[in-house]
């Protein structure tokens, strides 16, 4: 239980502890951390492989991811919907064209390819697939460092968190529909309820939340985690350019931890240059929480 909670929370705080002015080393980061959420994806799929009775098990993985993120993406949408009705946030209009969502999609579907290239590499008897425990484990210290380092490169301070007020509202109605999404999820899994809550804290990181469920429940439940975290992310990507001009809380809190780097330049060319700090924030709270919340939910520190 221990070593669960230190292994999330170490290599992050530890990262975040070292910086990089070099903008040639942050690159590299950036792109490292890119590789290894394919690998991570890749080895999340040889372990689908090994599972028994993997049809029946599928229907369960897409049940499972379904009715979480009905509950948990509609939860956000109603209440971010409402927040967007009665207290409208209005920001400078820009008239740049939002580019392809055609090629964001495809870019995020690209994670689901790695995903089938384990399952289908899982398939094929290896000796190295015994060891497929201790490479996750190595390859999460590895990446948390990274994303310690990648969050403290961003250069956010505490006084621009808390003048950012949008930024901390959307972050705080993104985590109580999601958790209440949660709440309702498990209940219709006949689950725990600090399960459906460690299953709905992602907030989008489906790289994290998948490897951080798959440790702790299995590969069962950290796929149908990554699998509603990837669905966050495409359904946001679709979704954007038709909510940013009207309902731009909305547009951004759907985006969950995302909005930090992958959605963040459909936000800005939707909505113009006012909102990239409140998404900034709100994809780094979301970002450095999530894997403090999902660690304390997995192993029973709540509920």
């Amino acid at each position: 239980m221990y070593f669960g909670l230190l292994i999330a929370f170490v290599p992050l705080c530890l990262g975040y502890l070292i910086t990089f002015k070099n903008q040639r080393w942050i690159t590299k980061i950036n792109k490292t951390l890119s590789w290894m959420v394919y690998f991570i994806l890749f080895l999340m799929g040889s372990e689908l492989a090994h599972l028994d009775n993997l049809q029946d098990n599928l229907q369960t993985i897409l049940f499972y991811a379904g009715v979480l993120f009905i509950c948990t993406f509609g939860g956000n949408f109603i209440f971010l919907m409402l927040f967007d009705i009665f207290l409208p946030w209005q920001t400078s209009d820009t008239k740049q064209d939002i580019g392809s969502r055609f090629k964001m999609i495809l870019e995020s579907l690209r994670v689901c390819i790695a995903l089938i290239l384990g399952f289908i590499a899982g398939l094929i008897p290896l000796f190295i697939w015994q060891y497929n425990e201790d490479i996750t484990k190595i390859v999460l210290v590895f990446l948390l460092l990274l994303v310690g380092i990648q969050l403290r490169s961003n250069n956010i301070s505490l006084k621009q968190i808390l003048l950012s007020k949008v930024g901390i509202a959307t972050t705080i109605i993104v985590i109580i529909s999601t958790f209440l999404g949660g709440i309702i999820a498990a209940l219709i899994f006949n689950q725990p309820i600090r399960v459906g809550l460690a299953m709905s804290s992602g907030f989008g990181w489906y790289s994290l939340s998948g490897l951080l469920m798959t440790e702790a429940h299995g590969a069962i439940i950290g796929s149908a985690t990554f699998l509603n975290d990837i669905l966050r992310e495409l359904c946001a990507i679709i979704l954007i350019p038709s909510l940013i001009k009207r309902y731009k809380l909305t547009a951004l809190g759907l985006c969950g931890a995302t909005s930090m780097d992958f959605t963040l330049p459909m936000l800005q060319k939707g909505a113009g240059i006012m909102i990239v700090p409140s998404a900034i924030v709100q994809g780094f709270l979301l970002t450095l929480i999530m894997p403090i919340f999902m660690t304390l939910f997995n192993y029973g520190y709540f509920f």
